[in-house]
């Protein structure tokens, strides 16, 4: 059952980014920045611990 539930997602996935590219870009651009600030900030506490 989990599988089938993990394969109609990643299904209904490609079909958004297939329709709709831009908004999908937007939402991967969201979340790389996110990712990547939190990078950051662990990167700045590291620092601060150090010092």
């Amino acid at each position: 059952m989990k599988k089938a539930v993990g394969w109609i997602l990643l299904i209904l996935l490609i079909f958004y980014v297939g329709t709709n590219p831009g908004p999908a870009a937007d939402i991967a651009r969201g979340l790389g920045d996110g990712i990547a600030e939190a990078f950051n900030n662990i990167g700045v506490f590291l620092r601060n611990l150090a010092s």
